[in-house]
């Protein structure tokens, strides 16, 4: 298991995101986290598989979405032709009888499955989806640490026995955390387990990105 650092480029300038995501590359990032969000399944509004075609026309860099989104299935086949590299869904939003329909989905078209979970849903309903391996499994679940659908909130030290549990079932899981991590967060993290890291405010608004990604890494 190999610590990934994702800035989120929510936090990013919008109207310069290639810039934006060429600089989080030099600073060290591993991926680029990419909330798509549908003003459904959460409030807010954000991007959607133009922009991530866009900006796949920019760089080679691996584009971790993370689908806050009512329909998933709806996103497959377009994320996948604009180039996303792993394409993460809500448990909340995919019911139980599509979850392997969904994940086959994600795989054939050549992106990492992933799985997201709110604060408030039990770590257990993850579990049907880390099951049997191979194309009806998952490769990375997502523990929001946060309520999802906006930035800037404030890490959930409680969500970590979400974190510890899923390590402790699957040593060599990825297993990403997301939401108000930072310099004074990692060190929790980190310890239950994460070796994902997305961060957003707490990387575009240090005087020297480099220097937190670096931290980040060297704690995880």
């Amino acid at each position: 298991v190999q610590p990934k650092i994702a800035p989120s480029m929510l936090s990013s300038d919008f109207a310069n995101l290639a810039n934006e995501a060429d600089r989080m590359l030099r600073c060290g990032a591993d991926w680029l986290h990419m909330d798509i969000m549908d003003g459904h399944f959460v409030p807010n509004l954000t991007i959607g598989a133009p922009v991530i075609e866009s900006l796949r026309k920019h760089t080679d860099a691996y584009l971790d979405c993370h689908l806050m989104v009512t329909n998933p299935l709806d996103y497959v086949e377009p994320l996948a032709k604009a180039g996303a590299s792993g394409f993460t869904f809500h448990v909340e939003a995919a019911k139980a009888d599509k979850w392997e329909e969904l994940v086959r989905s994600i795989k054939s078209r050549g992106m990492k499955a992933g799985v997201s979970l709110k604060p408030g849903t039990p770590v257990e309903e993850v579990y049907p989806l880390l099951e049997g391996g191979g194309d009806n499994a998952v490769d990375l679940v997502l523990v929001m640490t946060v309520e999802p659908g906006f930035g800037g909130q404030k890490f959930m030290p409680q969500m970590m026995d979400k974190v510890r549990a899923l390590r402790k079932k699957h040593p060599y899981l990825d297993i990403e955390v997301d939401g108000g991590l930072g310099p004074r967060s990692i060190e929790e993290a980190a310890s239950a387990g994460a070796n994902c890291i997305v961060a957003g405010s707490s990387i575009f608004g240090a005087d020297d990105p480099s220097l937190v990604i670096s931290l980040l890494r060297d704690k995880v």
